[in-house]
């Protein structure tokens, strides 16, 4: 769950900034439009696997 705590003197939408900023980051947008339709099972491991390989590159690569 994503929480921020806003001081006395903020702006709203400054608090709004880091508050999107913090569920970008946390993935809550993405999980979100992914569960607003129904995913095949197909399309789903498409996906894992996807995201399993880039992980794989990630770790493989001498500069990262």
């Amino acid at each position: 769950m994503a929480k921020i705590k806003i001081s006395a003197n903020e702006p709203l939408e400054k608090a709004l900034r880091r508050f999107k900023r913090l569920c970008n980051n946390e993935g809550i947008f993405s999980d979100v439009k992914r569960s607003a339709f129904y995913d095949k099972p197909s399309d789903k491991r498409r996906r894992q696997e996807k995201k399993r390989l880039k992980v794989i590159r990630r770790y493989q690569d001498p500069q990262g």
